[in-house]
């Protein structure tokens, strides 16, 4: 029983037993105020005492539906009169269930028309070029001496490309700061 003293309102708990009928004299913990404590009487519904006159109905629980479990051995034999087995491989089916799968065959045979598998996209494309342009620059970078002892005429081209890579480096690195 939960007990509320009367001078500060706070609450505490009580067993029902150490409250008789006679009442106890109890006292606060905090406050250290003392009364006389009564036993609570439990308090009558709400929904009774404002409609003495009207029957309330009250529902009652649902039964949950007794039988085999969905997608079992058993329900497939109640529902279809065929095992999971059979109904895979298309054995044991009747007419009505034979034009219901026809049925959704068509249908996904239309369905699978219409979907349409999704492409590389943008994103994926600069990923790549980004990815193979870094990686050509670099094997041009490591292999520079070498191209240009072997094929001297390509040492203007070689250099003006390191260059307009450094002017970009440059715009980038501007562009941020």
């Amino acid at each position: 029983m939960i007990i509320q003293c009367t001078a500060c309102e706070k609450k505490f708990t009580v067993p029902d037993a150490a409250i008789t009928a006679n009442g106890r004299l109890v006292q606060c913990s905090s406050c250290k105020n003392q009364w006389t404590q009564y036993p609570i009487k439990p308090k009558k519904d709400l929904v009774k005492q404002f409609s003495p006159t009207k029957n309330i109905s009250v529902k009652k629980a649902k039964k949950k539906k007794t039988g085999p479990a969905p997608y079992s051995k058993e329900y497939m034999q109640q529902k279809w009169g065929t095992s999971v087995q059979e109904y895979s491989l298309g054995k044991g089916i009747s007419n009505k269930t034979k034009n219901l799968n026809k049925k959704n065959k068509k249908q996904k045979k239309i369905s699978t028309k219409v979907i349409e598998k999704p492409g590389f996209g943008f994103f994926n494309y600069l990923i790549t070029f980004g990815v193979l342009f870094t990686f050509f620059v670099g094997i041009l970078s490591f292999e520079r001496t070498r191209l240009s002892r072997k094929f001297p005429f390509l040492e203007p081209y070689i250099n003006h490309f390191f260059e307009t890579i450094d002017n970009f480096k440059i715009l980038i690195l501007d562009f941020y700061k």
